[in-house]
C-alpha cells in the first residue's frame, strides 16, 4: 500500500556531483552535450586552477555546467542555491532562462518549481568571467577565477515558508542591542505563501515568542537577561536564534542563525574598543585561493588558514577584496576573530558598475549582518588608481548610506590608496578609513610608515586611522647575507615586519592593522620575484606548507603560546666568517647553542641576535625556557646563484663597477629632490618618473602624486629608484649618471 508523502519542512541537500562541464557557452544543451563537449566534474570547480595561477594571459570567458535535479517527495517548491559563482551567471531549464546573477562572490538562489517536468530538470549554468565595465572587479591584484566554486545546494520548501528571494538571505534578521547586562533581541522574518498564522522566534530554544504573520512578515523582541557577550578571542560565545513558521500548531519550515552580543566603538586615541574595553585589532588580510585548486577551496583548507591565524595570534582578519565564504564567517565567528568584510569594487571606479557595486554591498550585509565578528562593511579598495572625481565620491556617499539603511548597527569602512590625499573628500565618507602605505617597499623606506602616520595623527587628531594593507614580497628561494629592499628575499621580508610590528606597537591609537598577507596568492598579470603569477607578500607560501620567518615576527608579538624559531634555516650555506643568528621568540630571554656549547644568553622581546663564528658545519639551537629550535649551518667559499634574486645588471654594476660622482657635480648618488632644484636637472630625471611609474604595472602608471607622497620620493636617491624600478640596463644608468655629471649643483 503506498505510504503517504510526508509535507518538506525544509531539507537542504548538497548537490555537488554529477555535473557536466563544458568550456564553451551551451544555454539549451542536455547534459550528454554538455559532456560531450568537456568532461564530467565535482564542484567546487574552476577552469583557471592551472592557468590562473601560471603568469601571464588566463582563460577569461563563457563555459558551461549541467546537472539533472530531482525534486524531494512531498516538496510544494525547489530552490538550488549558489554560494558562489565567478563572476556572471545565467541559470537556464530547457533552454529557457530563468536567472541572471552579476558578482561572483555572493550568494544567489534560482526557483526551479515551474520548470520541473514530473519532478525533473536538467539546470544549465553558463558562467562569464570574461572582462566588462559593469561587473566588479575587472582591474585588480588578484586572478578572476572563473567557475562554480563554491557549493551548491537544493532546497526544498513547502508552498509556505521563510522566503528564499530577498538577495540571497537566510529570511530571518537578528539584531541585539545591549543594555549593562541585558540583551534586547530584535528579531524578523520574512514569509511567502498564505497558509502560516504565526512565527514562533526562539532564542536557545528557552526565551520565546509567538507573533502572527502580517503582510508577509514577523517580528518579535526578546530579552536575554544575564547576558554573556561575545568577546573576541577571549569568549567567542553565540547564541542560536530560531525561527519556526507555523500552520496553526504545525511547524511548516524552520531558519537558524547563530548571533552573538557585543557592542563596539573605534576611538581616535584609543583605538578599537570591544564592550568598552580597548581591544587591539592586529592582525592579516586573506585571499581565499589556494595553489593548485584556484578558488575552488576544500573545508580542510579553510580550516588550514583558520588554525594560521590562531597561530600567529592575530586578533582580526580582513577578508579581502570581496565576499568570503558563509562557512569562513562562520569560523571567524566561533573563534573569535575580528572581521573587516567588503566588496570588490577596487583600483579604477567603473561608471558602468555603479549599479551592480550596490548590489554587491546589498548582497553582502543581508546575507551576513548575523555574524558577531563583522564589525565593519568595506566600500572600496584602492579605488582612486585612475582619479577621485565628484562621480567617485558621490557613489560612494550612496553606498555608504545604504550600507547605514541595511545595517545600522556596524561601521562603514574603505581602504585607501596611499596616493589618495588626506584631506580628499572620500577621506572622511565611511565612518572608519585605513591607508595601504607600502613603505619600505614599493617606494621610500620602511621609517616612511611611522613618519606618514604621525603627520595624519597630528594634523587630524579627532579622525581614527588605520593600517589596511602593508607588506613586501619574499621568495623563500632567495636568501642574502645583507638583505635590501627589492631583492625580494626572505631575509629582507622579516626585517621589514620587525620594523613594522614595533612601529604598530608604538602606536595603540592604530584602530585596526592588517598585514598584507596571510599566504601568498594568485596574480595572473605579475612576473616578479622568481616566479610568474602570484603575488609573494604572503607570510606563508601559496601551498599554506612553508611559514616564512616573518610570520614568526608576529607570532613573537602576538600569540602567547611559548615558542622559539631560529630564523635562516633556508640560508644554511653562508659565507661569512662570522655570521648573524637570528631568533624571534615571545620569551623573555633566549639562549644559543653551537654544537652543544652555550655562545650567549639575550634577554629582551621578539628579536634576539647572536654572533656566531663559522668554520665547518654547525648545529645551532636556540631556548626559550621549555621551547627549543634547531638548525643547521655551513661556511663555503661562495653561495649558490640560486639563492640570489636574478636582477638586471644594475645591481651587479653598482657592486663591481661604482659610477663617477665628481665633486660639484650631480650624479645617480644624489636624490631626487636635490637633482630637480637644477632646471636641467628636473627636465634629465624625467625618465627615470617615467620608469618607475612603469616598473610595477597597474600601480603608479599614469597617477599623480601627492605632495606627501613626492616628498618621500624626493628624498630617495636615482640610485635607489632605478634598483626598485628594475628593468632598466646597466648602459642607460652609466649613460644618465654621465649627464648628470655635467650639471653642476
Amino acid at each position: 500500500m503506498p505510504q503517504p508523502v510526508v509535507p518538506v519542512v525544509r531539507r537542504v541537500t548538497p548537490i555537488l556531483d554529477g555535473w557536466a562541464f563544458a568550456p564553451s557557452a551551451l544555454p539549451a544543451a542536455t547534459w550528454d552535450q554538455v559532456a560531450a563537449e568537456g568532461s564530467t566534474v565535482t564542484l567546487p570547480h574552476t577552469w583557471n586552477a592551472v592557468d590562473g595561477q601560471a603568469g601571464g594571459g588566463y582563460r577569461r570567458g563563457r563555459s558551461t555546467y549541467a546537472r539533472r535535479v530531482v525534486a524531494d517527495a512531498g516538496a510544494a517548491e525547489t530552490w538550488v542555491e549558489f554560494a558562489g559563482v565567478n563572476s556572471s551567471a545565467e541559470v537556464f531549464v530547457d533552454g529557457q532562462l530563468l536567472a541572471r546573477h552579476d558578482g561572483g562572490y555572493s550568494t544567489f538562489r534560482v526557483n526551479l518549481t515551474e520548470r520541473l517536468d514530473e519532478g525533473v530538470a536538467t539546470v544549465v549554468v553558463v558562467v562569464d568571467n570574461s572582462a566588462n565595465e559593469t561587473v566588479y572587479p575587472q582591474q585588480a591584484d588578484f586572478t578572476f577565477y572563473g567557475g562554480i566554486y563554491r557549493d551548491v545546494t537544493q532546497i526544498s520548501v513547502g508552498a509556505t515558508h521563510f522566503a528564499l528571494d530577498g538577495h540571497g538571505g537566510p529570511g530571518l534578521t537578528v539584531t541585539p542591542h545591549l543594555d549593562g547586562d541585558r540583551a534586547d533581541v530584535a528579531m524578523s522574518a520574512s514569509v511567502t505563501g498564505v497558509d502560516a498564522t504565526s512565527v514562533r522566534f526562539l532564542v536557545d530554544g528557552v526565551t520565546s515568542a509567538t507573533v502572527p504573520v502580517v503582510e508577509g512578515g514577523a517580528s518579535a523582541d526578546l530579552q536575554i537577561e544575564q547576558v554573556r557577550r561575545w568577546r573576541g578571542l577571549r569568549d567567542p560565545h553565540l547564541y542560536v536564534a530560531r525561527a519556526e513558521l507555523l500552520d496553526g500548531e504545525q511547524v511548516v519550515d524552520v531558519v537558524e542563525l547563530r548571533f552573538g552580543c557585543r557592542e563596539f566603538a573605534v576611538d581616535p586615541q584609543r583605538g578599537f574598543l570591544l564592550n568598552g574595553e580597548e581591544y587591539p585589532l592586529r592582525g592579516v588580510s586573506r585571499h581565499q585561493d589556494h595553489e593548485g585548486v584556484g578558488n575552488a577551496i576544500t573545508e580542510e583548507m579553510k580550516q588550514t588558514d583558520l588554525a594560521l591565524l590562531h597561530e600567529i595570534g592575530a586578533t582580526t582578519v580582513r577578508l579581502a577584496h570581496y565576499q568570503h565564504d558563509q562557512r569562513f564567517y562562520d569560523l571567524c565567528d566561533e573563534a573569535g576573530f575580528v572581521v573587516w568584510a567588503e566588496v570588490p569594487q577596487i583600483t579604477v571606479f567603473l561608471p558602468g558598475a555603479v549599479d551592480n557595486a550596490r548590489d554587491q554591498l546589498t548582497e553582502l550585509i543581508v546575507q551576513n549582518r548575523h555574524h558577531a565578528s563583522i564589525v565593519c562593511w568595506g566600500l572600496s579598495n584602492e579605488i582612486t588608481l585612475a582619479g577621485a572625481g565628484e562621480e567617485v565620491v558621490a557613489a560612494h556617499r550612496e553606498l555608504n548610506d545604504l550600507a547605514h539603511r541595511l545595517d545600522p548597527e556596524r561601521l562603514t569602512a574603505m581602504a585607501n590608496l596611499f596616493l589618495l590625499e588626506t584631506d580628499h573628500a572620500l577621506v572622511t565618507v565611511p565612518d572608519v578609513m585605513s591607508y595601504n602605505l607600502y613603505f619600505g617597499w614599493y617606494v621610500g623606506e620602511s621609517a616612511d610608515n611611522d613618519t606618514w602616520l604621525d603627520d595624519f595623527h597630528a594634523a587630524y587628531p579627532e579622525i581614527a586611522i588605520g593600517l589596511s594593507e602593508y607588506g613586501a614580497d619574499a621568495n623563500p628561494q632567495y636568501q642574502s647575507a645583507d638583505p635590501a629592499k627589492g631583492d625580494y628575499t626572505e631575509s629582507y621580508q622579516a626585517l621589514y615586519h620587525e620594523h613594522m610590528v614595533t612601529m604598530i606597537e608604538e602606536r595603540p591609537w592604530l584602530w585596526a592593522t592588517h598585514v598584507w598577507n596571510l599566504a601568498d596568492f594568485g596574480s595572473a598579470g605579475r612576473d616578479e620575484g622568481g616566479v610568474a603569477g602570484r603575488n609573494q607578500k604572503g607570510l606563508v607560501t601559496f601551498d599554506r606548507g612553508l611559514k616564512k620567518d616573518a610570520f614568526y615576527v608576529y607570532k613573537a608579538a602576538w600569540a602567547t603560546e611559548p615558542f622559539v624559531h631560529v630564523a635562516g634555516r633556508r640560508r644554511a650555506e653562508r659565507f661569512e666568517d662570522v655570521t648573524e643568528v637570528v631568533v624571534y621568540s615571545n620569551q623573555p630571554e633566549v639562549t644559543l647553542s653551537v654544537d652543544g656549547a652555550v655562545v650567549g644568553k639575550v634577554a629582551g622581546g621578539r628579536v634576539f641576535r647572536f654572533e656566531v663564528p663559522l668554520t665547518g658545519e654547525h648545529e645551532v639551537t636556540a631556548q626559550a625556557g621549555d621551547v627549543v629550535d634547531t638548525i643547521s649551518l655551513r661556511k663555503v667559499d661562495e653561495v649558490a646563484a640560486a639563492t640570489v634574486m636574478p636582477t638586471t645588471t644594475i645591481s651587479n654594476w653598482f657592486d663591481e663597477a661604482p659610477l663617477p660622482t665628481p665633486a660639484g657635480f650631480f650624479s645617480i648618488e644624489d636624490s631626487l629632490g636635490d637633482i630637480k632644484q637644477s632646471e636641467e636637472g628636473a627636465r634629465l630625471i624625467a625618465s627615470v618618473l617615467d620608469a618607475v611609474s612603469t616598473s610595477r604595472g597597474e600601480v603608479g602608471r599614469g597617477v599623480e602624486i601627492p605632495p606627501a607622497m613626492q616628498a618621500i620620493v624626493d628624498r630617495m636617491s636615482v640610485a635607489k629608484l632605478i634598483k626598485q624600478a628594475g628593468g632598466v640596463p646597466a648602459e642607460q644608468v652609466a649613460a644618465l649618471n654621465a649627464q648628470l655629471n655635467l650639471i653642476a649643483k
